[in-house]
């Protein structure tokens, strides 16, 4: 189960903080089309960290990770 925790706008949209995903382990580009065909994530956009670190789309993600989303910052 890899924990996946959503912010800002993500949060909203999906009417939760976070959310689990049960897969032993797929790369974070797979994690981004599952999250896509969710209907919970439409942009590249956002940063992805694995466990506290920024990850790239070809880094893998295991069992027991845990996943922020990361939003691109907005302000006036």
């Amino acid at each position: 189960m890899i924990k996946v925790l959503l912010f800002a706008h993500l949060k909203e949209q999906a009417g939760r903080s976070e959310m689990d995903i049960n897969c032993e382990k797929m790369t974070v580009a797979e994690l981004r089309q599952a999250l896509a065909e969710k209907g919970i994530l439409q942009q590249d956009a956002v940063m992805v960290a694995v466990n506290e670190e920024f990850a790239r789309d070809e880094e893998m993600v295991h069992s027991g990770d845990t996943i922020a989303l990361i939003p691109p910052v907005s302000g006036g």
